[in-house]
């Protein structure tokens, strides 16, 4: 059995990847189907409100998905995690979080008057698609496959993906 520096063995470093990559994902669906609500109601709204319902949406998903590992370890080792574990967790929080930093940014910069909240809602959307288009294009390329079959996977995955995002709208009215 190999061991990384420290101390983690390589099933243990590809399951704090998976969760890593699945807590930047669900955190960002949801920030997109936040700042895609917003935009469509960009004129009963102020940069203000926009930027705090978006850090508010993103700090209780993180947290959501801080609670279900915790859960999810009790579950499994029935004991609390030891100090490297609930650091791992706590990291796990924190990938969830910066998948905000860029919408956060611009949100900001619409709060300072620098720009107007549609464009920023606009542009907040627009990295939230870039960053899980380069997520998947990420994953699939990692495969063997060949690059037609790359190219079908990453046609599927945009697909779920767009459901998601409309399910996510018509969940809110829109």
């Amino acid at each position: 059995m190999q061991f990384s520096d420290d101390g983690r063995t390589h099933d243990e470093e590809v399951g704090v990847d998976t969760a890593s990559i699945k807590e930047r994902v669900y955190a960002t669906f949801t920030g997109l189907a936040i700042v895609l609500v917003q935009n469509s109601n960009v004129a009963h709204t102020d940069a203000g409100r926009a930027t705090i319902t978006l850090l508010v949406g993103i700090v209780a998903i993180a947290i959501a998905g801080f609670v279900a590992e915790l859960l999810a370890h009790l579950a499994v080792h029935a004991t609390f995690p030891d100090r490297r574990e609930f650091g791992r967790l706590l990291r796990l929080t924190g990938t969830a979080m910066a998948s905000a930093a860029v919408p956060l940014l611009v949100l900001l910069l619409a709060v300072l008057g620098w720009i107007d909240l549609g464009t920023a809602l606009t542009v907040a959307s627009i990295a939230y698609v870039a960053i899980l288009g380069l997520i998947g294009y990420v994953a699939v390329r990692r495969t063997d496959a060949p690059w037609w079959k790359q190219a079908i996977a990453l046609g599927i995955l945009v697909a779920l993906g767009s459901v998601v995002v409309l399910i996510q709208q018509l969940a809110h009215g829109h």
